[in-house]
Formats: structure tokens, C-alpha cells, sequence
């Protein structure tokens, strides 16, 4: 968010503010004044620009399709090219990447949120509609993108950090202290910050290396300002911090105070002449002595809890050094979690989080918090669980792992906070979720001896702790046989399979299929896929298997690595048209030749993988369906002919008349739903926003027993793995089908059993 108004205020009112520079010029006079200085190191005369890795991602994501689950491979090209413009102008680069959501800025990332949550509905509404990607205004960032560009980044060679507090901080106070010639990235944060140059992404031109400069000094002499008062003007005017809302009564002050003062009002937008008069107003504030001593005028008629606030996000733009008070440094406290675990695994955690080479494990250990942003879910879809649910109890032993001690026991355990955002969680609080054992053959290893021990031994025992936590150890027996990024796909699509019990035999030849063809594909041949339309119901999908690679990754790193980081890598193993079409296919009806493209390496992989998921799903009494459900393409889109001729007599209705049929036929089975605990919750949270929340948040209470897990049905005997016939559901009927419902009623499961 940054500082309510500021940027604008500078491009409209004050443009002499915003200077377009050269960064290729840039970096020559950087490196001219660092070789003149008598007291510069070796390693600041490389022009260094630091890189706001989370404002970058829409400017980074430039692939056609976003909503399939993302083109992988053709955004690390993208990358690729991206940094070698700037290797090729002698410029350095050092990414920043948030690696935690400060509490004091909680509810704002929450409000955010929501935001994006309407965002998402609108495009599923509209490819509802339509059967076609909507256009950029609708423009949604793919799932687990964040996650993954960093890991990304350092595979290209570069130099990525994750930050352990506030990362524009960490990035304006690495600047500062390295000398950098900018910062690159779209936060008005750093226009307040005393550090380097401020450069935008968002007016970054790549052919000529051109941007816009906001100049800070330049910002002060037009409003009076000393550039100390700077992060006071940011908190009046409303921040992450200190809330618009909040100062509205200091602000009116100072508009009285100003017109009074300035009859003829000042050309521009409204909001520019806000920024006038509070700059006035601050001004006015100080006498000599408190321009040298005080954060916050005595003079300023605050309540003792607004002074607080202020003087919190005053401090927030302080970095080391440049306080007399020493409250730029701000020290992290220790956490009730840090006990569970030894010092060594605690400097461990730090090292591999701040180098970009861990996930979850820091938050979990360190701090007892894990969040996770928006997924691109349906809100309206009653049939698929959202990834926060499909994916908790693997979280609940990820927990279990590092925190439990070996004999399982849980006294004096904290539970988890979990910002999990999902369709019916307001998110008002985070969810309470306990640890729990993983499931071994022997006693629960101790992290240490995960971490840090070697020999053969070690490392089969880290493979079969990182299988367990996916309750998929039987398929160890490929491990060696097939490549690692195969093995990591098939561990994840069986994880879905057991989890989901609406996934059908067609869902996961799709997953399998796609998975196994990927490798041969080039880049060209995955832009060149083209749909005849596109199903709501494969987005989710696409979705889901995203934010299960980043939950592998999760149990890779707290299983001390037994995959190469590189395996679980969405590039390695998903392509999201590539997907879409597998599943078109899959669910057509085509024969598995024709699912892997004819190929012979590819046919016989593929069956390998099947066959091991379906053993490993019986032996938990799992039978996976088969069931087709390829939607007829909407009578609104102009994309084509239905994907195959033999489509044209299936049912009506897209989607939705799938998901009819299936509730009809008793395609699956109904449990006690998220969706309708949603609604409780809602109700009585007094929560009336119709939108869909789907980003971080999960269910409280009791060890986790509001997660979806599967049931096992032990009286199939002999049947067949496949086409069985369906039991008759007794959800309830849906009609009205074109407005929301609440999803039929499922039993709640039990969590994971020790």
C-alpha cells in the first residue's frame, strides 16, 4: 500500500519530483563516484540495484495464460532475459522477497485480501461465462507465485534474500548500508526512507533501460520538509501502520488550517491538496529542539493510544543509525517455539530463510505463525475443497515433525496460527491447528539427526519421513528408478487423490500426463497449445497441484532435503495449458496413446506412475472413479468448435451441469462441507461480505478436526480399481443453479491419527 496518496500526489502535482533517468547512465556515474572514494570496498564499486521481488511479480509475469495455473517454463524465461538485460548494462542485482507478516501490519494485509478475493470471483464468474481467459483488468498473479520466483531467481545465479521482518525495510536499510544506486521497486515506503534512490517497476522500460526516478529531496524542498519528518507525514496521511482512518481527525485539522491560509486552492486532485496541508501542518509542529530530538511533537494533541500508534510507525521508517533513541533497531523477541528445538536447528532455520532456501519451516519454528496468500479457487464451486483444507493435515505433521519430541508427546505445545484464506473464513483470527506425529515404521527422528547426520541410512530415513508426511511411503520403491521431479508429482497427485474425494481416474491421468510429457516439451511447443475453451474446473485443479508443490517443498526442508529443492520446482513438473489440455483429453475419453502424445518413454511412464497410485490408493481403500465431466463450451465465447466431436451429446450447463449430474448420480461422496462452516462462522462473526475470501486462514479448535481427510472404505473386497458404479448420494439437491448455495452436508472426518 505505502503511503496513502504520496505517489500520486508527486506525478500529478509535483512532476519536477519525478525524473526519468537511464539506468545503464545510472550505473556508470555510480561506479565513477564509488572507484573516487577513497574509503569504498571491492564490493560496492559493482553498481548494485536492490529489487523489491514482490512488487515485481505482475511485471515479471508476462506469459499468456495466468489462470490455468501459470506457464512455468516460459516465466523463467522471462526471468532469464530479465536479468541478463541487467548483467549486460554492469548493473548487480539483489532481490528481496517477504519472508513474514508483521502483526502491526496484519489487518491490513487481511483487508488486502479480501480485496483480491473479489478479484478472483469476478474472473471465474467471467470464465463461467464466456469459456475464455478474461482480459488483463481482470488480471490475477498465478498461485504460489511468490514462493516459487525466489527459488527461480537463485537457480539463474542470483543473489535472493528473505526477509525475517518488514521486507521494505530490510531492503531500504540494505541499500543504505551497501550503497546502492536504487531500489527498485513500486512502494511509496521508500520514498520516506532514507536510503537510495527510489526507481519504479511499474515505468521500467527493458528495451532502454529507462525509468522513473522519485526524487526524495526534491519531494522535501517542494513541501518544507526536512527529510526527518518525512515518515511523520507518511503516518498522517495513513500507512500499513497507522490506519487512514485512524489520523482522519488530524488530517481535517490541518485542511481547516490550510484553507484558511490558502484561499485559492492548489490545482489537482483533492487528495494532492491533503498532502499540502498536512505537510504544513507538520511543519508548523516542530520548534527548533524537537526538530533535533522528537519523533512526535509534544505539541500534537494525541491520545496516549494514537501517540503510541504514531510513534510505532514513525519508528517503523527508522534504520539503524539514524535514531538518537536507538528505535530504528527494533529486535525480534524470542518465541515460545524456539524452546522445542535446539540452537543449532534455530541458527539453521535463520540461515536457510534469509538465503531463500527454505519454506515454512522458519515461520513455524521461530515465530508459531504460517500464512498463505490468494489461490485462485472458486468460490462457487461446492465440489472441490480449498487447497487450505485439502492440504492441512500434511501441514499438521509438517507441525508434528518440527516441534514434536520423539515419543509424540504434545504437552506444552503451542498450537499453530495458520492465516489460511479460504471461501467462508473472514479471517478475524487465525486458526488454531496442533501438530501431529508422522506415521514411521520406527520412532519419530529428531531433526537434528535429519539435518545434520549423514550416511546411507540417514538418507533413506529423510526419504521416508518427507513420503509419510504425504502417507504416500509405498511409493519409495520408485525412488532412483524414476526422475525426482516424476516421483515429487506422483507423491503429490496421490496426496490429492486420498484427500479429494470428488478427484476422478480422468483428474489424475490429466495430473500424470502432463507431468511425464512436460519434460520433452519445448518452450515453443507449450506456447503454441491452443484451447478450445476453458473450464473453471481445471483452474482450481491447476491451482491446487501449485500450492501442493509448495507444500512438498515445505516437508522437503523439515525432512532435511531428501529431493533436490530443483525437483519440486513447478517448471520441472507443470505447464498449465499443457494441463488444460490433458484434462480436456482425459475427460474426452482418449486412449492413453493419445494422452502421451504417441510416445512410447512417455506411455510407459506414465503407466508406471498410475499403477503405483492406485495401489497405494487401495491399500487405503481409496477407489478412484471414473468419471467424466468435459463441459460443452459456452454459448457466449467465439473460441471454436467443442475440443472433440464425440462431446456434442453430453449434458448442459458447462460446469455446472457436471456437477448436477454428478450430484444426481451419486458421482461422489458428501461430507460435512467447508463451505457451510464457513458459513457459521460467518454468522456468527456477524461476517455479510458476500465475496469469496480464498487466500490464508484455516478452521480453529482441537487439534484440527475440521480438515478433510480420507475415509476408508474397507468392504470393497475384489472390486475394481476403476469404473465402479457410484453410490447413490444423499446430499441434497441443487437448484437455482445459478445462484450461490451452500454445499451439502459431509461428515467431519477425524485428524490424522499418531
Amino acid at each position: 500500500m505505502g503511503v496513502k496518496g504520496l505517489q500520486s500526489f508527486m506525478e500529478c502535482c509535483c512532476p519536477e519530483a519525478c525524473v526519468t533517468v537511464n539506468l545503464r547512465e545510472m550505473a556508470r556515474q555510480h561506479a565513477a563516484k564509488s572507484q573516487q572514494s577513497s574509503t569504498t570496498t571491492a564490493n560496492t564499486t559493482t553498481p548494485t540495484l536492490v529489487v523489491d521481488g514482490m512488487a515485481c511479480l505482475r511485471h515479471w509475469y508476462s506469459c499468456k495464460d495466468w489462470v490455468c495455473g501459470g506457464q512455468w517454463k516460459g516465466y523463467m524465461d522471462v526471468l532469464k532475459r530479465w536479468v541478463e538485460a541487467f548483467n549486460a548494462a554492469g548493473i548487480r542485482l539483489v532481490f528481496f522477497f517477504d519472508g513474514v507478516v508483521e502483526e502491526q501490519k496484519r489487518q491490513e494485509w487481511v483487508k488486502r485480501r479480501h480485496r483480491v478475493n473479489g478479484e478472483i470471483s469476478k474472473m471465474f464468474r467471467y470464465i463461467k461465462q464466456h469459456g475464455v481467459q478474461p482480459g488483463r483488468e481482470l488480471f490475477c498473479l498465478p498461485s504460489g507465485l511468490a514462493t516459487f520466483t525466489r527459488f527461480a531467481l537463485s537457480s539463474l545465479g542470483q543473489e535472493v534474500y528473505c526477509s525475517v521482518r518488514e521486507a521494505d525495510y530490510e531492503i531500504a536499510n540494505y541499500a543504505r548500508q551497501h550503497g546502492s544506486m536504487g531500489i527498485l521497486g513500486q512502494d511509496s515506503d521508500f520514498i520516506i526512507y532514507d536510503s537510495a534512490p527510489y526507481l519504479s517497476v511499474t515505468k521500467l522500460w527493458m528495451k532502454g533501460l529507462t525509468t522513473v526516478m522519485y526524487d526524495r529531496q526534491r519531494l522535501c524542498k517542494i513541501l518544507g520538509l526536512l527529510v526527518t519528518q518525512l515518515p511523520l507525514l507518511a503516518c498522517l496521511l495513513g500507512n500499513d501502520v497507522v490506519s487512514e482512518e485512524r489520523m482522519r481527525h488530524i488530517r481535517n485539522t490541518a485542511m481547516e488550517t490550510y484553507r484558511k491560509s490558502n484561499p485559492t486552492p492548489h490545482p489537482g486532485a483533492p487528495q494532492g491538496q491533503v498532502v499540502l496541508a498536512v505537510s504544513q501542518f507538520v511543519s508548523s509542529m516542530w520548534s527548533r529542539e524537537e526538530e533535533q530530538t522528537g519523533l512526535v511533537p509534544q505539541s500534537l494533541n494525541l491520545s496516549v493510544p494514537d501517540r503510541e500508534l504514531l510513534m510505532r510507525g514513525v519508528c517503523s521508517y527508522l534504520l539503524p543509525g539514524q535514531s538518537a533513541l536507538g528505535l530504528g533497531d527494533i529486535s525480534v523477541l524470542p518465541s515460545a517455539f524456539e524452546k522445542h528445538v535446539s540452537p543449532e536447528i534455530l541458527k539453521a532455520c535463520r540461515e536457510k530463510h534469509v538465503a531463500a532456501e527454505g519454506f515454512m519451516v522458519y515461520s513455524v519454528v521461530c515465530e508459531g505463525v504460517t500464512e498463505c496468500s490468494n489461490t485462485l479457487e472458486d468460490e462457487e464451486d461446492a465440489e472441490l475443497l480449498p487447497q487450505a483444507l485439502v492440504y492441512k493435515p500434511c501441514r499438521q505433521r509438517i507441525y508434528g515433525l518440527l516441534l514434536l519430541r520423539q515419543d509424540g508427546n504434545t504437552v506444552d505445545i503451542p498450537a499453530i496460527k495458520e492465516w489460511f484464506v479460504y471461501p467462508g473464513n473472514p479471517l478475524k483470527e487465525p486458526d488454531m491447528v496442533q501438530p501431529v506425529p508422522v506415521r514411521l515404521p520406527c520412532v519419530q527422528p529428531t531433526l537434528d539427526l535429519l539435518w545434520f547426520s549423514t550416511g546411507p541410512e540417514v538418507s533413506a530415513l529423510r526419504l521416508k519421513t518427507f513420503l509419510s508426511i504425504f502417507d504416500c511411503l509405498d511409493i519409495s520403491e520408485l525412488y532412483g528408478a524414476t526422475e525426482d521431479s516424476l516421483l515429487a508429482a506422483l507423491c503429490l497427485v496421490t496426496y490429492i487423490a486420498l484427500q479429494v474425494q470428488t478427484l476422478s481416474q480422468e483428474d489424475v491421468d490429466a495430473y500424470l500426463s502432463q507431468a511425464v510429457c512436460l519434460r520433452l516439451k519445448s518452450l515453443q511447443e507449450l506456447q503454441r497449445i491452443e484451447l478450445p475453451f476453458l473450464s473453471s474446473r481445471v483452474v482450481q485443479l491447476g491451482s491446487l497441484y501449485i500450492r501442493g508443490l509448495s507444500h512438498l517443498l515445505g516437508a522437503n526442508c523439515a525432512s532435511g532435503c531428501p529431493l533436490p529443492s530443483a525437483a519440486l520446482m513447478p517448471w520441472h513438473s507443470f505447464d498449465g495449458r499443457l494441463f488444460h489440455s490433458k484434462y480436456l483429453l482425459a475427460h474426452s475419453g482418449a486412449e492413453n496413446t493419445e494422452l502421451l502424445d504417441s510416445d512410447p518413454s512417455c506411455l510407459s511412464a506414465f503407466l508406471q506412475l498410475r499403477e503405483k497410485l492406485i495401489e497405494t490408493c487401495r491399500k487405503r481403500g481409496r477407489v478412484l472413479q471414473s468419471r467424466p465431466n468435459t463441459p460443452k463450451q459456452s454459448l457466449t465465447t467465439t473460441t471454436g468448435a467443442i475440443y472433440r466431436d464425440r462431446h456434442a451429446g453430453w449434458p448442459p450447463g458447462g460446469d455446472e451441469g457436471w456437477r448436477e449430474r454428478g450430484r444426481m448420480t451419486g458421482g461422489h461422496r458428501h461430507e460435512r462441507g467447508w463451505r457451510e462452516r464457513g458459513e457459521e462462522r460467518r454468522d456468527r462473526s456477524q461476517y455479510e461480505n458476500g465475496e469469496r475470501l480464498w487466500e490464508t486462514g484455516g478452521h480453529r479448535g482441537g487439534g484440527g478436526q475440521y480438515f478433510h481427510s480420507f475415509q476408508p472404505n474397507y468392504h470393497d473386497g475384489g472390486a475394481q480399481i476403476m469404473n465402479r458404479p457410484p453410490k447413490q448420494s444423499r446430499g441434497r439437491s441443487y437448484n437455482n443453479r445459478g445462484r450461490y448455495q451452500l454445499a451439502p452436508r459431509w461428515q467431519q472426518p477425524p485428524a490424522p491419527g499418531p
